[in-house]
């Protein structure tokens, strides 16, 4: 799908402000709010908006432990990649999950409790049998950057 400077704003605007109004998404945008609504209904129905979400500032509720998991498999056949990627998807406190070129395998994002409730979720990974050789944990002190907004203009080609 090719996407003209208004979808792009479009989706800005949507990203920064999930729950937008009509009117206010079509004066951003610089458009009567119909068309805007039915160029808005065409990126939904193209699966480029995938979904609207609320950012939950979970750190205001309980000091949540946040950690970066390396994870390298002992054998490298598909059915291998396939087991351990089917595991992970199971398990709510790995909330992303990346196979990745280089030296290891996998990079995961995990949130738990604190660093005991994440020990004993790789205990119970380990103990699962699922693959696993190696695994580096990093912890993550501190939140430096963290975008939810996608830079458009920066990621999609120039279109002419």
């Amino acid at each position: 799908m090719r996407l003209d400077p208004i979808d792009l704003r479009i989706l800005e605007a949507v990203q920064r402000d999930g729950r937008i109004t009509k009117l206010a998404l079509a004066q951003k945008v610089g458009l009567s709010p119909t068309p805007c609504w039915m160029r808005l209904r065409k990126l939904e129905k193209a699966g480029i908006i995938s979904g609207y979400h609320a950012k939950v500032a979970i750190r205001a509720l309980a000091p949540i432990a946040t950690v970066l998991m390396e994870v390298t498999l002992a054998s490298h056949r598909q059915a291998d990649f396939d087991r351990f990627e089917r595991a992970i998807r199971d398990i709510p406190e790995i909330v992303a999950c990346w196979s990745v070129g280089g030296g290891v395998d996998y990079v995961l994002k995990v949130m738990a409790r604190d660093i005991d409730a994440y020990q004993r979720l790789v205990d119970a990974l380990l103990e699962r049998e699922i693959g696993i050789d190696r695994y580096f944990t990093y912890i993550v002190t501190k939140t430096v950057k963290e975008e939810i907004v996608l830079p458009m203009a920066e990621l999609l080609p120039e279109q002419p």
